[in-house]
Parts: structure tokens; sequence; C-alpha cells
């Protein structure tokens, strides 16, 4: 099959779970033999023209935070006019709006749309940005041939609400190695003596309230903080200055191959904060690795987890505080936790698995039309 991804920032991932989702997808369909195409940004990553066997567009875009997606996706739309595809498949909300135009444009084209996640939640947008990406949602969840939804509460949701044939394909995750302590170093890390956090540093991550709950700890481990912020720098302040002169809290910026692998690797735990979330890479990469996981109580963290982890109270940092600290005074309990995460992504999240559903639903359109 000759299939088109559009929406996505492009390849390789530079930051985001959806990035890396859509990158994983794309380069195991390419193993299996189709020939798959990414839109990309223009400028986004390295000026590549094939990534491990994807074929990557990059298109221009109209700079700030409310236009990239929507413009770039304007472009790949048409450009998907003149290349005969077999399957175009949308990503994400904002992009689904103009689903309609890809249909004028390729009538004879199955669409796919992901329904990651509800992103007008997010705290970055304002009222304009969100009313238009509740548009995308209706939009691509009615006007798609084919709706995947990458949780089960969001499809619970997809179905009530349209009423429309929504069909549950997750994220996948690849077991990963498990580097030792070298390159962390820098940082004075060292194995165990460490709490990570990998995420964009967006308000409705949750982050300021992990730096309050570390702050009442009493303990010698460290809050290691990978990633940044994304049109949000008044957050990124407000959160180095929430940490203030506390040494034990490091931002270690953006991070990405074999030195987010080490991080992740040798961490005594994981911390997945976010007030809203669709089903978070983040998490599923730190369950991968085996790690012991502290996550709010939202629908998607929980349905992650499956009772294997530890949750705290969304946006309570007291009840966040109390939970770290059991997590710290229990390790052999929170050590036999991961162990049982990892295997629950080896279960769950297999990407043979997804991979293969996912082809199976392309067949059936292309039979279909």
């Amino acid at each position: 099959m000759k299939i088109a991804f559009i929406g996505q920032k492009g390849i390789p991932a530079q930051t985001g779970g959806v990035e890396k989702q859509v990158e994983e997808l794309l380069i195991h369909l390419a193993a299996r033999g189709h020939d798959i195409y990414a839109y990309a940004r223009r400028g986004y990553a390295q000026e590549i023209s094939e990534y491990k066997g994807v074929k990557i567009i990059p298109l221009p875009f109209i700079k700030g935070k409310n236009f990239e997606a929507i413009s770039n996706t304007f472009l790949a739309v048409l450009h998907s006019a003149f290349r005969r595809f077999d399957i175009i498949h949308f990503q994400s909300i904002g992009p689904a709006s103009l689903i309609w135009l890809a249909k004028l444009l390729n009538p004879r084209t199955p669409i796919v749309f992901t329904f990651h996640c509800q992103d007008y939640y997010h705290k970055k947008w304002g009222l304009f940005a969100r009313w238009y990406l509740r548009l995308g949602e209706k939009i691509g969840c009615r006007l798609a041939d084919q709706t995947l939804v990458t949780s089960q509460e969001l499809t619970i949701y997809a179905l009530a609400r349209y009423d429309k044939g929504a069909v549950y394909v997750p994220s996948g995750i690849n077991p990963p190695t498990l580097p030792e302590v070298r390159e962390i170093r820098r940082w004075g890390l060292e194995k165990d003596n460490y709490i990570f956090i990998a995420s964009r540093l967006i308000r409705h991550k949750g982050i300021h309230y992990v730096i309050k709950a570390f702050k009442n700890l009493k303990t010698d481990k460290k809050l290691v903080i990978a990633g940044e912020g994304a049109y949000t720098d008044d957050y990124v302040k407000e959160l180095k200055e929430l940490a203030g002169d506390d040494k034990r809290i490091i931002f270690v910026g953006n991070q990405g191959g074999a030195l987010l692998s080490e991080l992740y690797a040798n961490a005594y735990m994981f911390i997945q904060s976010s007030e809203y979330e669709g089903l978070s890479m983040g998490l599923l990469e730190a369950m991968s690795y085996g790690l012991p996981c502290l996550a709010s109580d939202i629908p998607a963290n929980l349905e992650a987890m499956n009772g294997m982890g530890l949750s705290f109270r969304n946006k309570d940092v007291s009840d966040l505080s109390h939970k770290l600290q059991y997590a710290l005074d229990n390790q052999e309990i929170v050590k036999a936790q991961g162990q049982a995460l990892r295997e629950r992504t080896r279960q769950e999240y297999n990407w043979e698995k997804i991979v293969d559903q996912t082809i199976a639903i392309y067949n059936r359109l292309l039979a279909k039309k």
C-alpha cells in the first residue's frame, strides 16, 4: 500500500508523545514493505528525504503556535491530491479539521483519523483555538472513513458523542535496552539516586505540583526534569523560580536518543503528573524500562498502569508528597511494581500487534472502496 501521513510535525521525532508514536508506526509499516510517506514541517528535523524506509515530504508553514499545524496540513492536503495514495492517515484533532478538503480532493481514497487526545483542554490554547480544535474533533470523527483512538476511555467518549464506529488502537512501545550510567554523571546522577520526569514544560503537565511536593521531602535523591517549553516561556520561568536554590532539582533540557534512554534506565522512579492526558508516551516508555511509576489519577494514566503503579489525586500536592514519600520508603514494593509494568507494556502495547491491527483496518477500507 502507498500511505500518506498528515498532521505530525515530522520525523525523526524531536519532542512530543504523538510525534514518537507516529514515527514508530511509520517505521514499522515501512518495514512490512509498504510505501510510506510522511508530510513534515520544513526544518523540523534534519533535512533528509528518507528515514528508516519512510519517505519525507517537507512543506512550509506559517510560524506561530496557532498556525503551524494547520498551515502545513493545508499544503499537505493539496499536495496529496497529485500523488494517488491508497490511504491518507491524519493525526490529531487540529489537522483533522481539513479532512473535508482531503475527501473533496481525493474522493476515492479512504481517510483514516487517529484521535490522540482532546487538545482543547491544554491550557496553552486561547478561546478561538479551543473552539477550532473541538471543530476538528467533530470533523475527524464524523467524516473520516475510520477513526482510531489511542485510549479506551477516549474510545468510549468518541462512540458516545458521535455514534460512529471508533476503534481502539493504542500506542506501542519498543522493548528498550538498559544502558548503564555513563553520560548522566555530568549532572551528578547515579543509578537510583534520582526521580525522573520527561515532558514538555506546559502547565497542564502539572510539573509545578511535583516540584512543590518534592521540596517537602527530606531525601538525598534528586528530581530530574527533561524537556522544554512549547510557546510556554513564562511557565518554564515559573518552574525554575519555584525550584529556586534547591540543588536537588535539575533541569536537563530536551533529551533524546542514547542519553534519554540512559536517564530512563537508571532512575529510581518516574512521575507523570498531567492534569489531562491522552495515552502518555512518557509513561509508557517509563513502564517499558521497568520503572516504578507514580501518576495523577486521571483515567488515561490509570488505564495505562492497570493497578500496577502508584497514583495520586490529580492536582493535589499534599497527596503527591505523601505518595512520593511512600515510594521512597518502600523500595522493594515499588521495584516489584516496575517489573509488572514492564510486562504489561510487552503484552498490551506491543508494536507488532498494533501494526497488524492497523494494516487490517487499511485493507478493510480498501476492500469497501
